[in-house]
């Protein structure tokens, strides 16, 4: 889309004409006009970019926030010359150019694209995130925070007090607002969460404020974070047939080995199954080998699990991989083959990056859940979508699926919360939030087991699931 300054309407005009006269013009500050309030907006940006990214801040102002954050290429935009001029002899390892976001037009893309309060000032927010889509790319991540309204009056003694620079007035825009009008502008929201309850620095009261209390009371904080990716085109939804490889960890079910090769659809341009046996005490080792030479015309890999645990037999099923798709499906067969064209078709489709199974749908049969653990699940559920910014239901569904390229990722940054999970369901969840994955849950049944009993200790595995939450809360919400 080519959009030229007759699009916009002559408020907007008169608006852009007024912020460039008064960011030129006058000494006003960006946002709460203090280096320590730029630096807390750039820690939760930094966990948010990943490494080796190209980022482009739109709004930059004098670079302040620019400069701290890690990125392999970092370049600035804003329509005041003067704070322009201040960046570059500021921020020497940047690149910085004059410009609105409502009028860009630069050639590259970019992996992230920061909108830091620059909407709460935008003269057409609409206009600007469309514009936004010219520089962006199917993995784009826009990141966006923006003033809370509920402190207008904080802001404006703020101002009195020289605690927060002059500016002009602020465009009234909430939460809802803010999806809504991303949404149109084609945009889909990814996460969102409530960060800095203290814009200032006072002898560690803003750590105690701001890493503590502050996700206890998401109201009462001053700034909103979002994330939000490109909404996938009909050029998404067309695109070539991508592989499969569907990760198949196996402990003690020599009965179901058989039937999850036979029941498994084959999926997009090929489909391969990758077994993972985990120190059966049946023959489920015998069997896996024995169906893989019964079926030649099945692409079956064979694996004896080196560790412990279903979370080190996904590490190492998902290793040994080539699909670009990659799927997760218990031997138990409590989740039915049958169900994942389901989840590739919202993986190949782009509407999905992480599709998650959830059995909390539909009516289950009498014996597959007790109360207790469905108890569990929903408390986790809930959790779960307090953490990572975007609703999760159920959280210990097995089948989980994602694009092989997105694991890398993950797999990448893995050590940020380290390889504490001996299930591998909340591993891949955490390091989907901490990338703002877009989250998919997909309705399946969920059956009673047939051959066998399960592997999980139901109060023991419980106790470390919780332990596991805590650890990721201080990773995730408490930072």
């Amino acid at each position: 889309m080519t959009t030229t300054i007759r699009e916009l309407t002559p408020l907007a005009i008169q608006k852009l004409g007024g912020l460039a006269d008064f960011y030129n013009g006058s000494e006003a500050k960006q946002g709460w006009g203090s280096s320590g309030y730029r630096g807390m907006l750039a820690h939760y940006y930094n966990l948010m970019i990943p490494p080796g990214s190209s980022v482009l801040e739109i709004g930059c102002g004098d670079g302040g926030l620019l400069a701290h954050i890690r990125a392999e290429r970092r370049v600035g935009l804003d329509l005041s010359e003067r704070r322009i001029e201040q960046a570059r002899q500021t921020v020497l390892d940047c690149e910085f150019h004059v410009g609105s976001g409502e009028l860009l037009d630069l050639e590259e893309k970019f992996d992230v694209i920061i909108l830091s309060e620059t909407i709460n000032e935008a003269a057409d927010v609409q206009l600007l995130l469309q514009r936004i889509l010219a520089v962006s790319h199917p993995k784009t991540r826009l990141l966006i925070n923006f003033f809370n309204n509920l402190f207008q009056p904080l802001s404006a003694l703020a101002t009195l007090l020289r605690a927060r620079g002059r500016h002009l007035p602020a465009n009234w825009l909430s939460t809802s607002d803010l999806k809504e009008i991303l949404r149109i502008s084609g945009w889909e929201t990814v996460t969102t969460n409530h960060r800095i309850l203290f814009p200032f620095q006072l002898r560690g009261v803003d750590f105690l404020l701001n890493r503590c209390l502050a996700p206890l009371f998401p109201p009462l904080c001053i700034t909103i974070f979002c994330t939000a990716r490109p909404k996938p085109s009909l050029a998404d939804l067309l695109s070539e047939p991508l592989s499969v490889s569907v990760l198949i960890p196996a402990r003690n079910e020599e009965g179901n080995i058989e039937a999850a090769v036979l029941r498994t659809p084959m999926m997009g341009s090929g489909t391969e199954l990758i077994f993972v046996e985990g120190h059966s005490s049946d023959g489920t080792w015998a069997e896996i080998q024995r169906v893989a030479a019964a079926y030649p015309e099945k692409r079956i890999t064979c694996l004896r699990q080196r560790g412990e645990g279903k979370g080190d037999a996904v590490r190492e099923g998902f290793a040994a991989a080539t699909g670009d798709i990659l799927m997760i499906l218990d031997a138990d067969l409590t989740v039915q083959p049958e169900e994942l064209p389901k989840f590739y078709d919202a993986i190949a489709s782009g509407q999905s990056e992480f599709a998650n199974g959830v059995r909390l749908v539909y009516p289950m049969e009498r014996e597959s859940m007790r109360f207790l653990n469905l108890c569990a699940n929903k408390a986790f559920g809930l959790i779960f979508s307090w953490m990572l910014g975007q609703p999760v239901k159920d959280t210990l569904c097995g089948t989980k699926v994602l694009l092989r390229s997105d694991y890398l990722r993950l797999a990448a940054g893995r050590s940020y919360f380290g390889e504490f999970d001996p299930f591998g369901d909340f591993d891949l969840l955490f390091g989907a939030g901490k990338l703002g994955l877009r989250i998919t849950e997909i309705p399946i049944r969920y059956r009673e087991r047939t051959y066998g009993a399960t592997n999980i200790r139901r109060w023991h595995h419980g106790i470390l699931l919780s332990r596991m939450v805590l650890a990721a809360a201080k990773k995730l919400k408490f930072i």
